[in-house]
């Protein structure tokens, strides 16, 4: 038995659904369990009730199995990746709940197959990095009364949908801020991906602080990669070959920071001594390259660890102080920018 909000608290039972989509009660149950053993049409029918009526399935107070919380990613091999897992472990811990980890394979939508076996498994709340879900994946995780948090979202996060992220737009102002007041005035960026919210709002910050300077943005010095060292090497070599080459290059994460270094040592250029760069995400092995990155620190074990702390509130029937949290950035100045030569 569950609860609509058609009527207030007027209780709604699998049977009277069974009843209202002409289907068996275990056929109801095997939908909401997400079993796979139901034809197309009569889940979506069984599912189209459940809408009309807002079921929602009420959780067990008690339950003999440990609580499962799904982790998502749309990639996962990288050291960023390592920082959210950490984070959302620390928080799990503290509730002595599971982790069951999945990747997308570079999606940033789930397949039905991946969702129909989340649905099977039941887990106390889903939390997806550069994931998102459509319409009708969301409802059915609300009729089921699994809760859902976003961290760092691809795109604009619909609305009522709980996302945490951090201020991407206020990393990229304070990044090119600092070069800008060491002096830099041919100042190049290579953001992540197109389709992510947060490369393009990293550019955003980028555009005002040279746009605040009064310098215009020249032409092909803004670059788009893959937040990975190739994107980094490639867009900084093709950078740094021009007949006008920046003096100081903002990556979009210290992934790709990483890439930019590597194409300015093979072309015989010193970091910083002939070219500044920033990075992004204050990953751990920062401080240990040489020389050490300057980088805009992104709180990433925090912001996993406050998506993991949501999804414990929603699995309570309880609301969150807010739908969207970001989490305040930072600057970190180590040696790998200065005053450009000259």
């Amino acid at each position: 038995m569950s609860t609509s909000s058609n009527g207030g608290t007027r209780p709604v039972s699998i049977a009277a659904i069974a009843k209202a989509a002409g289907v068996s009660v275990p056929t109801v149950s095997k939908v909401l369990n997400g079993r796979p053993d139901v034809a197309a049409g009569t889940r979506a029918r069984v599912e189209s009730i459940l809408e009309q009526q807002h079921y929602q399935r009420r959780r067990a107070r008690k339950s003999s199995r440990p609580a499962l919380i799904d982790l998502v990613f749309h990639e996962m091999h990288s050291a960023w990746a390592t920082e959210i897992i950490r984070g959302v472990e620390l928080a799990a811990a503290e509730e002595r709940a599971a982790i069951v980890l999945s990747e997308l394979g570079g999606e940033h939508r789930p397949r039905r197959e991946w969702f129909d076996d989340l649905l099977a498994r039941g887990p106390l709340g889903v939390i997806l990095v550069l994931a998102e879900l459509d319409a009708g994946q969301r409802l059915r995780l609300t009729t089921r009364g699994i809760p859902f948090v976003v961290v760092d979202t691809a795109g604009e996060p619909s609305p009522g949908v709980p996302t945490v992220g951090s201020a991407n737009w206020a990393g990229g102002l304070a990044a090119t801020r600092h070069l800008l007041g060491l002096g830099h005035r041919r100042i190049a960026m290579i953001s992540g991906p197109t389709d992510m919210l947060c490369s393009r709002a990293r550019v955003d910050g980028y555009r005002s602080a040279l746009e605040e300077a009064g310098i215009p943005v020249r032409p092909g010095f803004v670059r788009y990669g893959d937040f990975y060292m190739n994107g980094g090497h490639n867009h900084g070599l093709d950078l740094l070959r021009g007949p006008d080459r920046p003096t100081a290059i903002f990556a979009g994460s210290d992934f790709q920071a990483l890439g930019v270094m590597r194409a300015a040592r093979e072309l015989g250029l010193s970091v910083p001594a002939d070219l500044s760069v920033v990075g992004y995400d204050d990953l751990p092995v920062t401080e240990w390259i040489g020389p050490p990155l300057t980088t805009v620190r992104q709180p990433l074990r925090e912001m996993a660890s406050t998506a993991t702390h949501m999804v414990f509130t929603l699995a309570r029937g309880e609301r969150p102080p807010s739908d969207r949290i970001d989490l305040a950035t930072e600057l970190i100045i180590r040696d790998s920018t200065c005053p450009p030569a000259g």
